[in-house]
């Protein structure tokens, strides 16, 4: 198993562990509220750049300021109704940090994140097109966990 993915599985192993149940001075079991999904999407990497965004390159789709060094994503729409919403925590296969959805892709895309990488357009490059899987956090459905 390359570096890599040992690292990926091993942030997985530490989030799912951080969601454990826990209880309350009362003694009830409050159950986790978010859980973890898997999915593999195609990869590609961007810029704060005119030519790859907009006339303003730093301001996403949600109207969040893009900031070089930040671990950011952008999302297909499609994408959005599997609860990549904005600010979802995703793991990316082959990163060791956690990224957060802060940008909306174009609506001709589907199944594809894009990952900001800055001013850095020679990492962008050299991250081409890949297909990897990811992982992201979403609510439980509250009404289920009442019901457990």
């Amino acid at each position: 198993m390359k570096k890599q993915q040992i690292c990926f599985l091993a942030i997985i192993l530490i989030m799912l562990n951080a969601c454990k149940k826990v209880t309350t001075h009362d003694d009830v079991d409050i159950k986790k509220t978010h859980e973890w999904k898997t999915l593999e999407v195609t990869a590609t990497a961007y810029n704060s750049l005119t030519n790859q965004t907009n006339t303003n390159p730093h301001i996403t789709a949600f109207g969040d300021s893009l900031i070089p060094g930040m671990k950011y994503i952008a999302v297909s729409r499609d994408l959005l109704a599997l609860g990549l919403h904005h600010n979802t925590s995703v793991c990316i296969e082959g990163f060791d940090d956690i990224y957060l959805v802060k940008d909306k892709m174009h609506w001709r895309w589907k199944k594809r994140i894009d990952i900001y990488m800055g001013l850095d357009v020679k990492a962008a490059k050299n991250w081409g097109r890949k297909k990897v899987f990811i992982q992201y956090q979403v609510p439980v459905d509250t009404l289920k966990i009442i019901n457990e």
